[in-house]
């Protein structure tokens, strides 16, 4: 927990809940009658709503990027060093909004949460959501917050699948588009790692068929194991080496298939955090809309196609260590942007942490999106 709230801290912050009562038609065929959406914000929209910024999180994100939700807790939101006064999303400047997509576990209508109709958990019965449903849902959003347009719109992973999204589906609507760490479609062995973990999670014996939280017990291993496989391919085998080696965790061999090694009782301890804030049915749900998206599909699998009538200028930035989501992943979303004639600029930052450097502090990351964010008050000011 903080001693004290740094200057460049958004500070202590809350998470609101907006209720919609319009049913929203998801492309699975099936509609939500009703949603909670879960959101937080920092800084100040301006008098004429032109310097929102929205922030797409990744699989296991969330609305929370930044600050505090009181003095006891231990870490700040997941985006803490980028987001706030005078850091490269600039809060002094920027309005800048989180969402918890449709489908989390944290505040927004999902698996962990009431089905209205039914008075019981949704479980497994929360249908399939994919990024242009969201997209959709998040639409309807900004018209709640008299938002009429995103000045910009940010995200790593998933979340820049997402802004991908929001610059076909909604053109006008996006000046902006940074797209960190993505990918335009998920590759065979993204998919496989992710059905993996899938497995990994209904073959616990406390899943009971995605009904687990009215069984009252949670699929603990298996979520464990999902996460723990996650992580690996977060991180380079640099990074790996770097911070663990083959570093004993008792400075002997134990002979046994307990704990020998610092990495595995990493990967035990991430794995058994992880399970005490996330939902294993979101996690399922999480993956297979990670695994869907292809918004090419649309258009006679041509992406320059899809981006066509694409009007935001791109950022695209991709990491060096990062195989789960390669610098070439990039490089093919800015070809596509080339060939559909939009203006896009591309950079590739040396780092040592892989997929998870989005996330990380890397000095020139920061440095180049306080750049660029700058560039942007610029443009509006």
């Amino acid at each position: 927990m903080p001693e004290s709230i740094a200057e460049d801290s958004v500070g202590i912050v809350e998470t609101r809940i907006i209720h919609f009562s319009e049913a929203l038609m998801l492309q699975c065929g099936k509609a939500l009658l009703e949603y909670d959406i879960a959101y937080e914000t920092y800084g100040e929209l301006n008098a004429d709503a032109s310097n929102a910024i929205l922030i797409c999180h990744a699989l296991s994100g969330d609305q929370h990027a930044a600050g505090y939700h009181d003095m006891q807790e231990k870490k700040p939101g997941w985006w803490d060093s980028a987001i706030g006064p005078g850091k490269p999303i600039d809060t002094r400047r920027f309005f800048v909004v989180c969402i918890n997509n449709l489908g989390g576990c944290k505040g927004s209508s999902g698996p962990n949460t009431i089905n209205p109709q039914t008075g019981r958990y949704w479980g497994p019965d929360f249908p399939i959501v994919t990024v242009k449903d969201w997209v959709q849902c998040q639409y309807r959003f900004m018209l709640s917050l008299n938002i009429r347009h995103w000045c910009a719109i940010i995200g790593g992973s998933l979340g820049g699948m997402q802004v991908l999204q929001w610059a076909i589906d909604y053109p006008d609507l996006i000046k902006h588009a940074i797209v960190i760490a993505a990918a335009p479609k998920l590759s065979a062995q993204n998919i496989a790692f992710n059905e993996v973990a899938r497995q990994s999670i209904m073959s616990d014996p406390d899943f009971c068929e995605g009904h687990y939280l009215e069984q009252k017990t949670v699929p603990r291993r298996g979520l464990m194991l999902a996460r723990m496989l996650g992580h690996i391919t977060y991180l380079s085998d640099d990074a790996m080496r770097e911070k663990f080696g083959r570093e004993l965790r008792e400075g002997k061999l134990n002979f046994g298939f307990d704990v020998d090694f610092q990495v595995e009782s990493y990967l035990r301890y991430q794995g058994s955090s992880f399970v005490d804030r996330f939902d294993a049915n979101t996690y399922l749900l999480m993956t297979k809309t990670l695994d869907y998206f292809d918004p090419a599909g649309d258009y006679e699998d041509d992406l320059a196609l899809a981006l066509k009538q694409a009007s935001a200028r791109f950022f695209v930035i991709s990491f060096t260590s990062d195989w789960r989501f390669a610098p070439e992943r990039s490089r093919e979303i800015v070809k596509a942007l080339l060939q559909a004639e939009k203006q896009v600029s591309y950079i590739e930052i040396e780092s040592k942490q892989g997929h998870d450097a989005f996330l990380i502090p890397i000095p020139h990351y920061l440095a180049v999106l306080r750049s660029h964010l700058g560039n942007i008050y610029e443009e509006l000011s």
